[in-house]
């Protein structure tokens, strides 16, 4: 790590409408759950407060992350810094405490939203919160109910801007009907590209900000690990990953090889060329990008910004080009509550 690094990062409108932002945000669910345990909290939080040195201001979560404890993990920064940060969080995802990566319900029901914005405010610590999403979508529920909802958490002061999670193009069009959407979040790396079949253009369209989450394929795309079963503690959620385990794993970690080669010209890491990519596709598309990938260290904070800086050449983007239509496995087991599995 290294603290004489002040360059702060450049930021950008989150969506017509929406709060300034830094052009890269802070996913702060493995600081407590999804990725084993954290071995050194200080640290973890250290790295919160080294993201906005560094004009990181967009900081995610949900109240589903560790069921609510990641929430209050980072509520004492929050309140801290709460004037100079963007804070996200979301709704709608319930599972059992005692099976936490195994069968979810999703809810989008009107009480439901209300119960859950209140969870969330008194864990955040906070009365209002910048950016509100739905987390799933229950094709069940009427969208009209479930935004109608959440437009009426804005009048009431306790949400600023509204977003939504693994949608797809046309619940994004016909939501934003309703009330206006700031910002999409979807999973968006060299590994998974499906968004841009569609998602995408409605959001440019819309004037919508994308916020990709997993820029990084959850660490895959660094080269941290390779074989998710052999490498990672039981309570790892990657375990359960398709294209983590197995022959997939291995035929996927060829893909770097691109990466690598890219990486090494530039004096740069993995991660950062994989980041700068995404960052990148805000030019490609034009529209805000603001990937939000999770770190629990200073040193990984500093890269990570690092790579907002960096712009790759069109050959270089070229040899990136083919990787996803390459990867084995699906991003989830289940991919029946992604916007993929909906279009």
């Amino acid at each position: 790590m290294s603290d004489s690094i002040t360059e702060t990062i450049a930021t950008v409108g989150l969506g017509t409408g929406g709060p300034e932002v830094g052009v890269q945000g802070l996913g702060c669910m493995g600081m407590s759950w999804a990725y084993g345990p954290t071995h050194d909290e200080a640290e973890a939080r250290a790295t919160l407060e080294r993201a906005l040195e560094l004009g990181v201001t967009l900081f995610d979560t949900a109240d589903v992350y560790g069921f609510g404890r990641n929430e209050e993990f980072i509520s004492p920064f929050v309140r801290a810094h709460r004037d100079r940060i963007t804070l996200a969080t979301k709704f709608a995802i319930e599972r059992d405490e005692s099976d936490p990566y195994g069968r979810q319900r999703i809810r989008n029901d009107r009480p439901y939203i209300r119960q859950a914005v209140e969870g969330s405010l008194r864990r955040l610590g906070v009365d209002h919160i910048d950016l509100y999403y739905m987390h799933r979508r229950n094709p069940e529920v009427p969208l009209e109910e479930s935004i109608g909802a959440m437009a009426e958490l804005v009048a009431e002061g306790k949400v600023k801007h509204l977003g939504l999670s693994e949608v797809t193009a046309n619940e994004l069009r016909a939501a934003h009907a309703v009330h206006p959407i700031a910002a999409v979040q979807s999973e968006w790396s060299l590994f998974s590209r499906d968004i841009e079949e569609s998602v995408v253009g409605a959001a440019r369209e819309l004037g919508v900000a994308l916020v990709p989450y997993s820029p990084l394929g959850r660490g895959f795309l660094t080269g941290s690990f390779v074989q998710a079963e052999q490498e990672l503690g039981e309570d790892d959620f990657r375990r359960r990953q398709p294209r983590f385990t197995g022959d997939n794993a291995a035929a996927n970690a060829a893909l770097l090889e691109p990466l690598r080669k890219i990486a090494e010209v530039r004096g740069a890491t993995l991660a950062q060329i994989a980041l700068a990519w995404v960052q990148q596709q805000a030019q490609v598309h034009g529209l805000a990008v603001v990937p939000i990938p999770g770190t629990r260290t200073r040193a990984r904070i500093e890269q990570n910004t690092g790579a907002t800086r960096i712009e790759l050449s069109a050959d270089e983007l070229a040899a990136l080009e083919p990787i996803a239509g390459q990867v084995a496995g699906a991003r989830y087991a289940d991919m029946s509550a992604t916007s993929a599995g909906r279009e």
